[in-house]
């Protein structure tokens, strides 16, 4: 089974909490950043523009990395590229909603992972999708997430029983 079959099924499962049936194990964190919904964000009719969910996974990446992986980027010992994005809309948001942005992550190997968005407003889907990262060196090669990073990060990794062996 490929990923881009994998994934989907394990975000469209639940908004908040990865269901017990659908994960071998439950992830130890998930990391939540609360974004508020303007006027900018939408369209005439009001809807939110479906472009906002991929910078607003970009901004809960960013957010999470410096909260929960390594406080200060600029002294990381490298950055995390984005190898492949995908964002699937559910339901439709509106200025001054709040939505709730769950990450964990999928996948995690030595030197790339998937990150895991979950978007909802009260609870409710309205957005899901994930980025495939790759970790660089300052030398703009890829390489080995450090080990205090690899092992944060596998903090936040859900595992799917039809993945294992």
């Amino acid at each position: 089974m490929q990923m881009r079959d994998v994934i989907p099924q394990i975000l469209n499962r639940g908004a908040v909490v990865l269901p017990h049936d659908l994960v071998e194990t439950t992830p130890q964190k998930t990391f939540h950043h609360a974004i508020d919904i303007y006027l900018k964000d939408s369209n005439a009719f009001m809807n939110t523009y479906f472009a906002r969910y991929f910078e607003w996974q970009g901004i809960c990446r960013e957010r999470w990395f410096h909260e929960c992986i390594h406080g200060n980027l600029l002294a990381a010992d490298g950055v995390f590229v984005t190898k492949r994005a995908h964002q699937e809309y559910v339901e439709e948001t509106f200025p001054f909603q709040r939505v709730d942005c769950h990450l964990n992550t999928f996948q995690v190997r030595q030197c790339s992972a998937y990150l895991l968005f979950r978007f909802s407003v009260e609870g409710r889907p309205v957005s899901m999708g994930y980025q495939q990262i790759v970790f660089a060196g300052k030398d703009k090669r890829i390489t080995r997430f450090p080990k205090e990073i690899l092992e944060r990060v596998r903090e936040y990794e859900v595992i799917a029983p039809a993945l294992t062996s």
